[in-house]
């Protein structure tokens, strides 16, 4: 059996053939498979006839799969793909939708996982990995700094890393109500002479910015080789181990 889990979002008929035919042939456990809608009595249905997990969340179902299954009412797909979060950027997503495109299917597919913004220039897809896809490392290490920093003052550890963690969270929810340019926010918060200002100062000092430019640049450039990049010429002797 495949130590693999597998969520069908719509418990309909064609779920439930799918769902008998990989337990029928032993390709998974059936503690593997989820199925998620939002009737209980179906779901308990299935929970009693075959042994599967089940949930009224598709969430839930999603957010540690390894296989997707779309097996919801056409009507339906545009509704469930807006609430289904949490799908793995590594998971394998099968529709059995009939009438969906694959060019709408991929674009909720894409929401699902979160935000989708369209660009008409396929360029900026690199520079996107460098500044979003590699965005989390920078926000970590510059987490990581703050913690440290606070630790290196005195505070507890468990302290500054609650501090900085409210600071984090408090900032981009600001930010993202205000509407506003970073800079006009910064002077909100700067008074001439005090303490922010003193830090700012020795950040600018340090080349701060300078240095996430440069930082979000190599990663574009790191980029954009990787896309050129071939794989490794593989040896005819070697050819049958690799394939088996």
């Amino acid at each position: 059996m495949l130590k693999k889990r597998i969520a069908f979002i719509g418990p309909g008929v064609m779920a439930e053939a799918m769902i008998a035919g990989t337990l029928r042939k032993k390709l998974v456990r059936p503690e593997d498979l989820w199925a998620a809608g939002p009737r209980p009595e179906r779901l308990a249905e299935l929970k009693k006839k075959y042994g599967t997990q089940t949930t009224t969340a598709n969430a839930a179902a999603v957010r540690h799969a390894d296989l997707v299954v779309l097996s919801v009412k056409p009507q339906r797909l545009s509704d469930v793909m807006k609430g289904l979060r949490g799908i793995r950027p590594e998971a394998l997503v099968l529709s059995i939708v009939a009438g969906a495109s694959i060019r709408k299917l991929a674009r909720q597919v894409l929401g699902a996982m979160g935000d989708e913004i369209f660009v008409e220039d396929e360029s900026y897809l690199d520079m996107a990995t460098a500044l979003s896809g590699n965005g989390p490392a920078y926000v970590f290490l510059f987490t990581e700094a703050l913690i440290d920093s606070g630790v290196h003052m005195g505070i507890p550890r468990r302290i500054s890393e609650a501090l900085v963690l409210k600071t984090l969270k408090g900032s981009a929810a600001f930010y993202e109500r205000a509407a506003q340019h970073p800079a006009t926010l910064r002077n909100q918060v700067t008074s001439p002479g005090g303490t922010s200002a003193e830090a700012l100062y020795y950040l600018e000092k340090a080349g701060f910015r300078s240095a996430i430019s440069r930082a979000v640049w190599a990663g574009y450039q790191r980029s954009l080789e990787l896309g050129k990049e071939k794989p490794a010429h593989v040896p005819e002797s070697q050819a049958d181990d690799l394939t088996g």
